[in-house]
């Protein structure tokens, strides 16, 4: 298995894995829950540069030349700029200002998604993709790491405490009680 960088042809592929992690997120930027327009809404903002879904921000686990596993981060001193593009679409696709709460800030880099493909469940494609970006931006890089855990995904709060993860604080955002844990 390797992982490496996304790339722009794969977007289609990478939003359903990403979809897999946000759903529920997704279907709020689109006001209705289907999940063929959901996959192309993210899919649209993976292809493109400069945003929080774009595949600049992207590693993926490959296997047997199949994507199996992916993981997007960025840093947090960007999430208003990278948000803009998003907000921008939403405002132009249904007439509505939408808002969200800030899910990190400056001073970490912020693991938005992490999803494995169903087939590659239980193989440890997350943990691996967890380290690499631990190694990438803790170790060489000196950064903290953050990221939120739903707290009805207690499975979810055990691997990243098993990997070293600790809560800093609690913080409401799209509607539920998440827990936002940092690595440094």
């Amino acid at each position: 298995m390797i992982i490496r960088s996304a790339q722009k042809l794969e977007a289609k592929q990478i939003a359903e894995l990403m979809n897999l992690a946000m759903l529920e997120i997704t279907y709020q930027f689109i006001a209705e829950e289907n999940s063929e327009k959901a996959n192309d809404f993210l899919a649209y903002f993976i292809a493109q540069e400069d945003n929080q879904y774009s595949y600049q921000n992207i590693f993926v686990a490959e296997e047997n030349d199949q994507i199996v596993g992916q993981i997007s981060l960025y840093d947090g001193a960007d999430l208003h700029g990278l948000r803009k593009p998003i907000w921008e679409k939403i405002k132009a696709d249904r007439k509505v200002e939408y808002w969200a709460e800030d899910e990190t800030q400056a001073g970490e880099i912020y693991l938005d998604t992490l999803a494995v493909s169903s087939s590659a469940q239980g193989k440890g494609v997350g943990k691996l993709l967890l380290q690499y970006a631990i190694d990438e931006y803790v170790h060489h890089q000196q950064k903290i790491i953050g990221l939120l855990v739903d707290k009805d995904n207690p499975n979810a709060k055990r691997l990243y405490e098993r990997i070293g993860f600790k809560v800093v604080r609690e913080i409401q955002i799209f509607g539920k009680i998440m827990e936002h844990m940092q690595y440094a």
